[in-house]
């Protein structure tokens, strides 16, 4: 995946996350809540890899 995927995906799990945590919360079912928090860390990650992958591209760039 290149950089761009990963800083637009990784929004898109944020919020599937919270929402997935909000719906657990409502039902009352921890497992929901716990894999929307897991989504939500995975979609955070995702946006982290993607600003690594477009420095490491500036900086090669750059040389």
């Amino acid at each position: 995946m290149g950089s761009t995927s990963d800083k637009v995906n990784g929004p898109a799990n944020e919020i599937a996350g919270k929402a997935r945590q909000a719906a657990g919360k409502a039902i009352d079912n921890q497992k929901e809540q716990t894999k929307g928090a897991v989504q939500e860390g995975k979609g955070k990650a995702q946006v982290a890899k993607g600003e690594a992958k477009e420095a490491v591209k500036k900086i090669v760039d750059k040389a």
